[in-house]
């Protein structure tokens, strides 16, 4: 492959270092925290943990909507990467002024989480839409692993030096843990900024599919005329079928997992050891699932992933202890990538190239729509039953539906026609 292409490549997949910085430090890790405790002081937990949980829902209400809507502009007027920059603009001037907010600001705080998530998932539309034309039919599940594992080790990084920030703030030379994530907030939107620089120089715009003016009435059309081909194409709805379900599956596993330790009584220290376990455990597990996918195929390596993840399932409703736990961090790092890598590429390999961006908006609104089964599916069990760990055990039901759909795509062998 031509030298130029691989520093494409390479330029495209920090980006995902870029980040996922904002995903571990500020999603996963200190927001929740530092909302609660500092900047929802005096508020009563309930309401706090109300308007958090509005906040996360109104930000992926509006993605939901807008993605695919988004991604058929950028097909038709070739600007991913100018739409990619003004959706990573927001979120990062979003994530630094988190910095100036002072303690008991509650609303200014959630409004910010909201448009910075906003820009976050906004970005990684035209991002996901740009993989298909950085690389050959078959090597896309190469990059598109490539992608994830730079991320799985640029968030693991920037959140180990903030984890340490805050436990040993004077090391940083900052006063107290309070002002050392303060800190962290303003150092994702720098580390975002400077990584995502790579990506503006070293890739190019793609082709506007019909050069001129943009109307969104076009657009709207164009749409529906997409989920009809959709409709038609029987390959492709069984996959975001099956996507649908197991993605669900794993969104609720990855948000529930923290809440679950520390319901069975395991320290949060502990908790954010296992965090940085499946940070650093995933970088080089998702390029080997990308291997995988180059020479096995995408569905094979798929069926380990998510395999893995419905026997750690089974596994974590008898887990009493952090030696456990920390098991399942391990398990959880050596294929959570894997499986949204090569779902992502597998799908990439289904649509048209040149229409990326539209299709990819439709992946990405189901990844929007994921924990949504899954935490119903829990409560429902969970209250019905009394027992906590059967309603875990309930989601292994959301991957043995995916995989039953899955069982049924046929992976291509040459890219479809546009």
């Amino acid at each position: 492959m031509p030298q130029y292409n691989r520093k494409s490549q390479f330029s495209w997949a920090l980006y995902d270092w870029a980040n996922s910085a904002f995903a571990t430090t500020v999603i996963a890790g200190f927001f929740p925290l530092f909302f609660k405790q500092y900047w929802s002081a005096g508020v009563e937990s309930t309401t706090s943990t109300f308007w958090l949980g509005l906040g996360n829902s109104a930000a992926s209400l509006l993605i939901l909507i807008l993605a695919p809507i988004l991604g058929a502009v950028a097909d038709s007027s070739g600007t991913h990467k100018r739409l990619l920059a003004v959706f990573a603009t927001v979120g990062i001037v979003a994530t630094a002024g988190f910095f100036q907010i002072a303690q008991g600001e509650w609303t200014w705080a959630i409004s910010l989480y909201v448009v910075a998530i906003i820009g976050f998932s906004g970005a990684n539309v035209f991002y996901d839409a740009l993989l298909p034309n950085l690389t050959n039919h078959q090597d896309l599940h190469r990059l598109s692993a490539l992608g994830y594992a730079m991320g799985y080790l640029g968030g693991g990084t920037l959140f180990l030096i903030n984890v340490t920030m805050t436990l040993k703030p004077h090391w940083f030379g900052l006063a107290d843990a309070t002002a050392a994530v303060r800190f962290s907030f303003l150092s994702v939107a720098i580390w975002w900024f400077v990584f995502t620089i790579p990506l503006m120089l070293g890739v190019r715009n793609q082709a506007p599919q019909k050069p001129g003016k943009v109307r969104l009435s076009s657009e709207f059309s164009k749409l529906w005329t997409t989920l009809t081909n959709i409709k038609q194409n029987e390959n492709l709805w069984l996959f975001l079928i099956a996507y649908w379900f197991y993605i669900d599956g794993v969104a609720t596993i990855i948000r529930m997992a923290v809440d679950y330790g520390i319901a069975i009584g395991l320290p949060s220290n502990s908790l954010i050891v296992a965090l940085l376990l499946v940070q650093f455990i995933g970088f080089p597990a998702t390029l080997v699932f990308g291997r995988i996918g180059l020479r096995f195929g995408a569905k094979r390596g798929l069926w380990i992933g998510l395999w893995a993840y419905t026997i750690a399932t089974l596994c974590a409703t008898f887990m009493s202890d952090v030696t456990q736990f920390y098991a399942l961090a391990v398990v959880l790092g050596l294929v959570q990538g894997g499986v949204q890598s090569l779902s992502r590429s597998l799908f990439c390999q289904l649509i048209p190239a040149d229409k990326s961006g539209e299709y990819l908006g439709f992946l990405n609104m189901l990844g929007k729509a994921a924990a949504v089964l899954g935490p119903l599916l829990v409560g429902i069990v969970a209250a019905t039953t009394g027992s906590s760990r059967l309603g875990l055990l309930s989601i292994i039901l959301l991957f043995v539906i995916g995989m039953w759909f899955l069982y049924k795509v046929r992976e291509p062998t040459s890219p479809p026609p546009p």
